[in-house]
């Protein structure tokens, strides 16, 4: 395991489409330690989240809140496969994925709040594990998922940014 932090992304790195993730990330200079905290955060802004109220859709057509966090551990899923292969370096076009489609597929509504939140959980707690045991160049290094080039480092801070994405939609939303 290192300690190497390998900074913010160069807008380069990313498809345009990830900027507002990576703005969402803006304060994060040591890009492990605020991925490590963000479990906890989400844990502390659902506290008061029971099994019932998981099911709440601040309008129809809107996902549940059960739905919101089967959709982040679905993007955890995905940016930290990303992120591994990137880092491997994987020359094949990596897949996009469309939320929508997945959302519609999941069972996320038929399951506990409690092991949603628990698989988030373990998706976080071992994408860190294997970003912290990356080398300088393989943060650095650039692939390509969706067509479109992205980083190993870029990833992450997708990753960061899209769940502080959402909890701020959770706050202003839902709870």
């Amino acid at each position: 395991m290192t300690n190497y932090v390998p900074g913010r992304p160069d807008p380069s790195e990313y498809a345009p489409h990830f900027q507002g993730y990576i703005d969402q990330a803006a304060n994060a200079d040591d890009i492990c330690a605020a991925l490590e905290t963000q479990t906890g955060e989400l844990r502390a802004l659902l506290v008061g989240v029971d099994e019932a109220k998981a099911g709440y859709r601040y309008a129809e057509e809107k996902w549940s809140i059960r739905q919101l966090i089967g959709h982040v551990a679905d993007s955890e899923r995905v940016f930290g496969y990303r992120s591994m292969c990137i880092a491997r370096g994987e020359t094949q076009s990596l897949p996009g994925f469309d939320e929508k489609v997945y959302a519609a597929h999941s069972p996320a509504d038929a399951r506990t709040f409690d092991d949603l939140i628990g698989e988030l959980a373990d998706l976080r707690s071992a994408n860190l594990r294997m970003l912290r045991a990356l080398t300088p160049e393989a943060w650095s290094r650039i692939g390509t998922a969706n067509e479109k080039p992205v980083s190993t480092r870029a990833c992450a801070y997708v990753m960061l940014g899209h769940l502080r994405h959402h909890m701020k939609v959770l706050r202003e939303r839902y709870l």
